[in-house]
């Protein structure tokens, strides 16, 4: 188990690597750093200058053994607009992230195991085949379409939740602020949760409901069945289990995705986390804000999938043996 898990850290750590050189190369492309830092009101004496003490002169693999010796001590430079260290500008907006990121995960257990669960026990079903097609909705409708629709009807024309922002935040612990604790803050998160979910669901639906339809054809089911065995305790105790095991895969790359939807949700609805920043950065080339998100969001890719590799392992003990892992 240990040389497993060695394995795997050692394969993230190599992944983590390659998004910092890749951020790197960001920051090399995305324009001058000095005339973002200084505008045009110095001289060329002065931009040349200031070009060597920055070490912007140096060759590009001294320039990233900089780089990387100061983000593995948490300096990830400067905002050009905030003035402020990018860790401490990503830190800051990224409780609202994980927020809305933890309300539509609820949301899809919520909705898709239940739902994908009765889709196999019932596959002739006339709500079998309407969950059916609301997944494949889901599948077919973009992200966008769907904040748009749900902000239009819910906001808009209905006038029964807002359209924008956070709302109200309550401090937790002193630590942060979150707005799960009062209903100002869930009213303003259900609709942008809503829109990621709508999003999630159908997959979850409808890997379960396939997965769950080849478990209740095994063996080990039909002896189940032939032992007297209740047939709650059947669904949802020997047949969910052993259908979970793909799903813990498929959902952990999913909780990656899910930081990665939310730019185009937290955009649309002005909801002030990571990926509305990333986007306000992205239109002031504010390039070490840029560089420092995507390093964050690969950091949170490769951190949740090798938790997840090390769950399944626990799980399921052959991704251990060689030959599975």
């Amino acid at each position: 188990m240990l040389s497993f898990i060695g394995r795997r850290l050692l394969q993230a750590m190599f992944v983590l690597l390659i998004i910092s050189f890749v951020s790197f190369m960001i920051q090399d492309k995305m324009g001058d750093p000095v005339r973002q830092m200084v505008g045009q009101s110095v001289t060329l004496e002065q931009r040349e200058a200031l070009q060597q003490e920055l070490g912007l002169n140096d060759p590009m693999l001294i320039q990233y053994g900089r780089f990387l010796g100061r983000a593995i001590q948490g300096d990830l430079g400067t905002s050009y607009y905030y003035k402020e260290p990018t860790i401490d500008v990503i830190a800051s907006r990224l409780p609202a992230t994980l927020e809305l990121s933890f309300a539509a995960l609820v949301l899809v257990i919520l909705l898709a195991i239940p739902l994908g669960v009765f889709a196999a026990i019932h596959p002739k079903n006339i709500l079998s085949r309407a969950v059916l097609l609301f997944s494949t909705l889901g599948l077919s409708v973009p992200i966008f379409i769907v904040a748009v629709f749900l902000m239009y009807f819910f906001a808009i024309e209905w006038g029964l939740l807002p359209s924008f922002g956070r709302g109200e935040t309550t401090s937790v612990f002193g630590l942060w602020q979150s707005g799960l604790f009062n209903r100002d803050g869930l009213r303003h998160l259900l609709l942008p949760s809503l829109s990621l979910a709508f999003v999630l669901t159908p997959i979850f639906i409808r890997l379960i409901r396939a997965e769950m339809m080849d478990v209740l054809q095994s063996d080990y089911i039909r002896y189940a069945w032939a032992k007297g065995i209740s047939a709650p305790r059947i669904y949802f105790v020997h047949a969910l289990k052993n259908t979970m095991l793909p799903v813990i895969t498929v959902g952990g790359i999913q909780l990656g995705t899910l930081v990665a939807y939310t730019i185009l949700t937290e955009s649309i609805f002005q909801w002030p986390g990571m990926g509305l920043l990333f986007m306000d950065a992205v239109t002031r080339v504010d390039v070490p804000l840029i560089s420092t998100y995507l390093i964050f969001v690969g950091v949170i890719f490769v951190v949740t999938n090798t938790l997840v590799d090390v769950v399944y392992s626990l799980v399921n003990p052959r991704v251990r043996i060689p030959g599975y892992s």
